[in-house]
């Protein structure tokens, strides 16, 4: 009887990464170009936005029907400011400081409230009588920021033009708000509100001194 020779061969198997490590990888894989892709637009968008204009002018203007006297002494002593800031009444519980002078040149107006109002320095650089304030504004909060604000006065017939300008550089933090809100619109919004006061309070004034004036008149002609 024929012996049967077997022959005993050896199976190779290829082998494969555990299903567990291939899933990691390709996740990794996935993050990684998640976090460039957010990198490279972080990046496009920082570019963006250092192209964006580097200064800013506000300016808005009104007619007032009262001398240019009776107009800059509300802006020229800033006690008054609080009967016509657009931005007085907006936090009642405002801590307001007042330093130096009591008006013109040198006086010191500074103010910490909510989020609305922030908190920040005002100080008079120049007044020239019935002609120019011109008032440095440094903001400390929400962000620091540095600003020129002017105001002029120029008779025109019976009344006064009143300009409120405010002008300045913008740093990064500020390009990129101004993307998003436009500043000619919002600010100039709030220049227009305080103007209107401004002229409701002067116009008020100049008509008491008016009538002061005359009733004097009559006095001394009688």
């Amino acid at each position: 009887m024929a012996a049967n020779d077997t022959e005993i061969g050896t199976t190779e198997t290829a082998t494969s990464a555990p299903p567990t490590a291939t899933c990691c990888g390709s996740k990794l894989g996935l993050l990684k170009k998640i976090a460039l892709g957010f990198v490279a637009l972080l990046a496009a968008f920082a570019a963006f936005v250092s192209m964006q204009p580097a200064e800013f002018q506000v300016v808005r203007s009104t007619g007032v029907a009262a001398p240019a006297a009776v107009v800059f002494s509300q802006v020229n002593d800033f006690h008054n400011w609080e009967e016509w800031s657009p931005w007085a009444k907006l936090d009642p519980t405002a801590k307001n400081t007042f330093e130096g002078p009591t008006a013109g040149t040198g006086s010191i107006f500074k103010w910490s409230g909510n989020d609305e109002v922030g908190e920040g320095i005002m100080t008079v650089l120049e007044s020239h009588p019935n002609d120019l304030i011109r008032i440095n504004l440094e903001f400390v909060r929400p962000f620091a920021d540095t600003s020129i604000t002017e105001f002029t006065f120029v008779p025109n017939g019976e009344k006064t033009v009143v300009t409120w300008s405010m002008s300045g550089r913008k740093n990064f933090i500020s390009k990129a708000v101004c993307l998003f809100m436009n500043m000619d619109k919002t600010v100039g919004g709030d220049f227009e509100k305080g103007l209107a006061k401004m002229k409701a309070i002067a116009e008020g004034a100049a008509k008491k001194e008016a009538a002061s004036g005359a009733e004097e008149g009559e006095s001394a002609e009688g």
